[in-house]
């Protein structure tokens, strides 16, 4: 049951992806390149996103967190250098793309959670 819940995140992710590049003209993204694009988003947040997170941790103090949002634009660059299909172009865009794709990650998560535990009870 867990991979079906697994496989809905992913799913939904990826449609957040499209949704951020219909929103923003510096990006651009087919489905089968954004399908890939989650799954590499989420690898980079799951194994290269703590490590920078850690290693600039006091540069993260003193912008009060704000580095944070350049980590994540970072790893949202690095996705569309390397997923085929995926383009950023800009650095605002990158920025606010990346923003824009947390925040709708971010819902997506908790509504996947809360259906998953009630699914469990």
């Amino acid at each position: 049951m867990r991979l079906f819940w697994i496989l809905v995140r992913w799913g939904l992710n990826t449609v957040a992806l499209i949704i951020v590049a219909w929103l923003l003209s510096g990006i651009q993204v087919t489905w089968g390149a954004a399908i890939i694009a989650a799954l590499v988003i989420g690898v980079l947040n799951a194994v290269v996103g703590p490590i920078l997170k850690i290693l600039t941790f006091p540069i993260t103090i003193v912008t009060l967190g704000l580095f944070l949002l350049v980590i994540n634009a970072f790893l949202f660059w690095i996705a569309s250098a390397v997923v085929p299909g995926f383009s950023v172009n800009g650095f605002w865009t990158v920025v606010i793309g990346s923003i824009l794709y947390s925040i709708f990650t971010t819902i997506i998560a908790r509504f996947v959670e809360g259906h998953e535990k009630a699914a469990n009870r």
